[in-house]
């Protein structure tokens, strides 16, 4: 378990800290400001797993609050050191956060535009970004997304035209493809579930 590893770490204390790095210049941050950076990344990535921005944001963000007055500098630095930490105990993964966030955004109904936004602004790389929605289904999303708004096969009232209106609208607003929508839209409740089974199957 990667909490169970690094909290094997966090054990060591200071002690082994204090053996792993030189005395610091006077500009440097504390051994005790590199410890807690260490401790508070292991505490993080035990709870859930992060990309190297998310990491390095926390991070600095808690360094503000904890140390009053502390350089900007130091923060940074010690931003760069948990990141560090987290890299060299294998602790930290852009593409394998990508990958999972992909597979859970299928399973809740996101398109591969709206995986590759949310990606974006957790700060993972463009081109492994780009990599891991390259494997998701955006047929299979619509339709998760339409059996969860009740739309195209799914829909238990009347169709007229406002409301195909709306249900043409969501999918856009989505990320999906007026295709893709389309496609949707016109399945049956029997074509929607047998590629939703594929799909699991796969």
């Amino acid at each position: 378990m990667l909490g169970d590893a690094l909290q094997g770490d966090r054990k060591q204390g200071s002690k082994a800290l204090d053996q792993e790095q030189d005395t610091p210049p006077a500009d440097a941050p504390t051994k005790r400001m590199l410890s807690w950076a260490k401790n508070s990344a292991i505490y993080r990535l035990g709870r859930r797993m992060h990309t190297e921005k998310q990491l390095y944001d926390a991070i600095a963000r808690k360094a503000r609050e904890k140390f009053e007055g502390i350089e900007p500098e130091h923060v940074t630095a010690l931003a760069q050191y948990a990141v560090k930490f987290a890299y060299d105990n294998a602790a930290l993964d852009d593409v394998a956060f990508a990958q999972m966030s992909t597979r859970s955004g299928m399973r809740g109904g996101r398109s591969k535009r709206a995986i590759a936004q949310r990606l974006s602004q957790k700060g993972v790389a463009a081109e492994t970004v780009a990599a891991a929605v390259s494997e998701a289904d955006d047929l299979y999303g619509a339709i998760v997304l339409a059996r969860k708004r009740a739309y195209g096969p799914f829909r238990r009232v009347d169709l007229d035209d406002k409301r195909k209106a709306k249900e043409m609208s969501a999918f856009a607003r989505a990320g999906f493809s007026f295709t893709i929508g389309k496609t949707v839209f016109s399945m049956s409740r029997e074509e929607a579930e047998e590629t939703l089974a594929a799909h699991r199957e796969a």
